[in-house]
């Protein structure tokens, strides 16, 4: 009896690191996705911390230096040093993002809450207006409104919001229709519980999950609508840095300092990537 419980423990032991292997190379992208999401949060909040230059002034004797131990992501045409830029301009670049998406989730989700609940003249009147939004691509409609709104992060944000509303509707009302026949609602209906009480208390909470989830995976097109309306000139004037400003800085060098373009880009795709693929986890875990 104690050899078998022995032998049990010996394989237990074995068998733990097995698992918790398995579990680490399963979930290895997810982790570095999350990383990845960090260090940007970080940035944006603690940009002192990451890198405590001053982002809008450099050393003109060390202009165009190629990436290094001492520069990271090396220096611009005034010297420069990139990375700290990349640091400091992450406050702006991402903080218009999160209004954008938070415009859109809180606009889309309350359209969607209201069409698929209510249903009738409601839900024809705003699905007409959410197919209308959905023909447009959502950066050209970015790119009109901020043409109309003028220039500045905050108008950028607004503009990206807009343009992603529609998204969040559709998938909102989609969510609604679902829930509106389960039998709770019913009740609630068949009791007398007046119709906006019905949707505030039994249909929005049981529908946000989905939406939360499609919000992650926005914030990642978000990014690049807000980088390229920064990159076409649309966001925060120079020498403040945004992450779309930089890239634009650097297309005149490319010949020389190909950093210039090239890591801001690779920052920008990492964010997009990492964020889209938590949405997807997310999602995913959402519908077990």
């Amino acid at each position: 009896m104690v050899d078998l419980l022995g032998e049990r423990g010996a394989l237990l032991r074995l068998r733990r690191p097995a698992i918790g292997w398995t579990w680490l190379r399963a979930n290895a992208f997810v982790l570095l996705a999350a990383a990845v999401a960090l260090l940007a949060v970080g940035w944006a909040l603690f940009p002192s911390f990451f890198a405590g230059g001053d982002p809008l002034t450099g050393v003109p004797a060390q202009k165009f230096q190629s990436p290094s131990a001492e520069h990271w992501f090396g220096t611009d045409n005034l010297g420069r040093d990139l990375y700290t830029r990349m640091v400091h301009g992450a406050g702006l670049s991402l903080s218009a993002t999160l209004t954008a998406v938070a415009i859109a989730l809180l606009v889309g989700s309350l359209l969607g809450l209201l069409s698929g609940g209510i249903g009738g003249i409601v839900d024809a009147a705003v699905m007409r207006v959410v197919d209308v939004l959905l023909a447009i691509p959502s950066l050209l409609l970015a790119l009109a409104l901020v043409t109309a709104l003028g220039f500045g992060t905050r108008n950028v944000a607004v503009a990206v919001g807009v343009s992603l509303i529609a998204n969040f509707a559709r998938v909102m009302r989609s969510v609604v229709l679902r829930v509106r026949g389960e039998v709770y609602v019913e009740a609630a209906h068949a009791s007398g519980v007046r119709w906006y009480t019905v949707l505030a208390r039994h249909i929005l909470p049981n529908s946000v999950q989905p939406v939360l989830a499609l919000a992650a995976v926005e914030f990642g097109m978000a990014v690049l609508s807000v980088s390229a309306l920064s990159f076409l000139g649309y966001g925060a004037k120079p020498p403040t840095p945004e992450w779309g400003s930089l890239i634009s800085e650097g297309r005149n060098y490319l010949a020389i300092a190909w950093w210039l373009t090239t890591l801001p880009g690779l920052v920008i795709i990492a964010v997009v990537v990492a964020a889209q693929h938590l949405g997807r986890v997310a999602g995913r875990e959402e519908h077990r």
